[in-house]
Formats: C-alpha cells, sequence, structure tokens
C-alpha cells in the first residue's frame, strides 16, 4: 500500500488597476501587445518601480492565512528563456518572500480538521502569453508584468480529495478579501501540483512529478490521481525508477493522462540572483496596521450564521462558501424571513434555475427580490407552489414581486369560509371515497386535499384545507 504526497502551487493574480512595475494597465481586453511600455518589455534603460498595492494585498493574505509578515523583503531575478518573457527572466522573490510560515484548516469527509501548512507567498512578474496559431506561435505581452502572488504548502496533503478542499479553500479566502477574482478558466488562480508516493508507513520523501497549469478543480482531482496510478503501477511493476523522475508533466483532460512536457529544473538552474534595479520591500508599522485590516472571512461567517441565524454547520458552510452567496443571503435577511426558508429558496430554488452564464452575480432575480418572494410565502399571501411560478416569471422578465402574484391571480384564499364550501363540494361529490375513508384507508386523505387544492387552482391555503378536512372527515 501507496501513500500519496502533495504539495500545491498556486497563482494568484492580484487585481490591481496597474501593473507589478509599471503604471500599464492588467485589462486583458485590449488588443495585443497595447498594454505595454519600455518597462515590461524589457527596453535597455526602463527600470521598474514597486506598485505598492501589491504589498498592500500580499500582507492581507499573509494576515488571512497567520503567516509571518517579512518587514523587509527583496526582490530576485529567476533566470529563464521563453519567448513569453521579454527580459529572458522573471522578477520574483527567492531568498526572502514578503510571506512566511502561514497555514489554512481544511475540514475532511469525517468532519475532522487538518491543517495545511502554507510555506511562503512571493510576489512576483507574470509572463505574456503564447498564441499558438497552426505552425506559427505568437507573443502576447499585454500579460506580462502583472502582479502575482505564489503560495506554496508543505507537502501536508495525502490526497486529491485533501487538495481540492485546500484549494477551495484557498480560493474562497482570496474572494472573500478581493485581492483578485480568481477566476480558474480565465487564468487568475493558476494551480501546480506536485505529486509522489511512498510505502506507507515510510517517511521518506520520494521523486516528485509537477504538473502544471490545471484550470479546474474537476480537472486537479482528475489529474492527481491519474498520476498516482502511473506512479504506484510503475513502483509494483518494479520499474519506478526508470519510469518517474523529476519532471514537469501536463494534463490531457481529452485523453485522459498525464503526459512529459520537460525535466523539472532545479533552483541552481534558474540562477537566482538579487535584483539589482529594485529597492528592498520594506512593510512599516503604519502599513502593517492599514494592511492587516481584513473583511470577515469564511470560517467567522460561517460560525456567525450559526450563532446569529440558528443555522446547521451544513447549511451555514454552503451558503459561505462564497462571498457572493454570503452577501446575497445576508441581503435577503433584511426581509425578515426565516432562515430555513431563505436557504431553501436560494440554494435549492435560485440555484436550479441558473444556467448556463447566469450566475448568482447577475442572476435576474437579485437578493431582494427573493427575500420578498419568500416572505410572501411565510405571511401566507401564496403557497410556494405558487412561489415558485412566481419566480420562472421573474426569471423571465424585469417584473415587481406583488404585481406578478396579482397578474397570475395566485393569491392564497384564506377565507375558511370559501373554503368550507369547496371542501363540502368535494366531499359530497365523492361519497365512494369518503366511505373508503371512513372504513381505514387513511392514504384517501391525499385525495380530498389534492381536489380541494385543483378546485381553488391552487389558491386555497393548505394549511386551513387540511385543517378543515380533518375535522369533516372524522
Amino acid at each position: 500500500m501507496f501513500e500519496v504526497v502533495i504539495g500545491l502551487e498556486v497563482h494568484v493574480q492580484l487585481n490591481t488597476k496597474t501593473k507589478l512595475f509599471c503604471s500599464c494597465p492588467t485589462s486583458f481586453n485590449h488588443k495585443q501587445n497595447t498594454n505595454t511600455c519600455p518597462t515590461c518589455l524589457a527596453l535597455p534603460g526602463a527600470l521598474p518601480v514597486l506598485n505598492k498595492e501589491v504589498l498592500q494585498k500580499a500582507v492581507m493574505l499573509g494576515t488571512a492565512i497567520g503567516a509571518t509578515v517579512n518587514r523587509t523583503s527583496y526582490f530576485d531575478r529567476k533566470s529563464y528563456f521563453y519567448p513569453d518573457s521579454p527580459s529572458a527572466y522573471q522578477i520574483t522573490q527567492f531568498y526572502t518572500p514578503v510571506i512566511q510560515n502561514g497555514s489554512l484548516d481544511i475540514e475532511l469527509e469525517d468532519s475532522s480538521k487538518k491543517t495545511i501548512r502554507i510555506g511562503f507567498a512571493h510576489i512576483e512578474a507574470d509572463a505574456g502569453k503564447n498564441i499558438h496559431d497552426g505552425d506559427i506561435s505568437k507573443v502576447d505581452l499585454n500579460r506580462a508584468g502583472t502582479p502575482l502572488l505564489e503560495i506554496v504548502t508543505q507537502p501536508d496533503m495525502r490526497s486529491s480529495d485533501e487538495a481540492i478542499s485546500y484549494l477551495k479553500k484557498l480560493h474562497s479566502i482570496i474572494r472573500y478579501l478581493d485581492i483578485g477574482d480568481a477566476n480558474m478558466q480565465e487564468g487568475s488562480f493558476r494551480v501546480d501540483v506536485n505529486v509522489s508516493i511512498r510505502p506507507k508507513g515510510d517517511e521518506k520523501l520520494y521523486t516528485r512529478v509537477e504538473i502544471k497549469n490545471i484550470n479546474s478543480f474537476k480537472f486537479i482531482q482528475k489529474a492527481i490521481e491519474l498520476e498516482v496510478t502511473r506512479q504506484s503501477e510503475a513502483w509494483e511493476d518494479g520499474i519506478y525508477n526508470d519510469e518517474i523522475c523529476q519532471e514537469t508533466r501536463l494534463f490531457d483532460q481529452i485523453k485522459q493522462e498525464t503526459r512529459s512536457m520537460r525535466g523539472k529544473e532545479e533552483a541552481a538552474d534558474y540562477r537566482y540572483f538579487p535584483e539589482p534595479d529594485l529597492l528592498k520591500a520594506v512593510v512599516t508599522d503604519k502599513m502593517l496596521e492599514l494592511y492587516s485590516k481584513i473583511p470577515e472571512l469564511p470560517d467567522a461567517k460561517r460560525a456567525r450564521f450559526v450563532n446569529d441565524y440558528g443555522m446547521n454547520e451544513y447549511n451555514a458552510a454552503v451558503i459561505t462558501s462564497s462571498i457572493e452567496m454570503a452577501n446575497f443571503f445576508e441581503e435577503m435577511m433584511q426581509e425578515g424571513i426565516s432562515a430555513k426558508n431563505a436557504t431553501t429558496w436560494l440554494t435549492v430554488e435560485l440555484q436550479s434555475r441558473l444556467k448556463g452564464d447566469i450566475n448568482i452575480t447577475n442572476s435576474p432575480v437579485d437578493a431582494q427580490k427573493l427575500g420578498l418572494l419568500v416572505k410572501r410565502i411565510e405571511d401566507q399571501t401564496i403557497s410556494g407552489r405558487a412561489a415558485k411560478e412566481v419566480l420562472d416569471k421573474l426569471m423571465q422578465e424585469n417584473l415587481d414581486v406583488d404585481g406578478v402574484i396579482d397578474a397570475l391571480g395566485l393569491k392564497q384564499v384564506t377565507d375558511t369560509g370559501a373554503i368550507e364550501a369547496m371542501c363540502d363540494d368535494i366531499i359530497a361529490t365523492n361519497p365512494d371515497k369518503v366511505e373508503q375513508y371512513k372504513g381505514g384507508k387513511d392514504k384517501l386523505f391525499g385525495f380530498f386535499v389534492g381536489q380541494v387544492m385543483k378546485a381553488s387552482k391552487g389558491s386555497a391555503n393548505p394549511q386551513a384545507v387540511n385543517e378543515l378536512l380533518k375535522t369533516k372527515l372524522s
């Protein structure tokens, strides 16, 4: 039996307006190679100047993960030769990163917690983008110089599930801090996975393989599982030392395999040396006090929801898994509704209607409307069944909740006299069913309820219908 050893490197693109060392915009919705200047093109004589906002966002992350913020950090040059790097080196932090020795707690399947150590997080400049067009490769340098935070864990994860749990927690924190949009499809939350195996009980670290730039949680999990299988089979077949080498691999989602890209470089191969064109980055007392002020994070919000709203742990975890969902929920609660109904209508009814590119942030039904709809159920203006019809209409057109209720004639009949008359009519027209019910066929009660609701076109108050039928049929 083998034990899996996993470490993760996450590159988070920071949401600054300008690049790391120049004033070029970080927007990529422009024509190729237009968001560039002599600095990010590495032209001779152009000197970098640190974007102070990047330092602020790094300190915020360090605070969130309980890390040490180095009051003085330095930049280094990492040499490599790729077409998307005009300088033939990357400015990064190798010897003294800004953040060191943090951690995140993840929840395992048995509800226990595990601490994942984060060795360091450092600031670095992104490269450009290679565009392959048939036999021709082009380079777009709009992205060159965009600020990144690389967050590197210790090899503490022992399964793909643990890795995904950590990544989802980190992703959520990035969004809560609002230091990056963490959009995996657009490459602003890129994950490199380091995977190795060892016999259970062995403490030695064996050859690790790096899988680069995987852009979805689903693919990350699959890539890990495929790589573990490949390494395990090589070990069992006695060819581990021949087949498994320290290298960089890619995940082919179509062929469902990991494939070799190149040999993995060691630190010496990059020829790191101190960046001569940049001053040291200093975090003063005043900066630390200011930058350490961070918003309520997922774990704290989850605990507050359990305490303030009486939610169970599971629902609180679902609602607080994203800042957008949590904010939507709290805005719904301003309508004075119950947390239980708010949770159901947000996580089940609304979410099931969000298709394709429609999500919680651009939903045609906003939090105020959904909260009011739930309120109309709770004040018995409409039934839950009718509310679904109203929600469907609101998803199609930008209308007022009460206006749709009136237009569709969905207001509940709460007049007991009118409901009683309908009950009497149904009982009178079904004497055989009444006799069978009184003879012990209790399941027929649902038939009578259904007939009354049908007669009222779903507008009768179900609670009143049930109470009146029970009295009359007994």
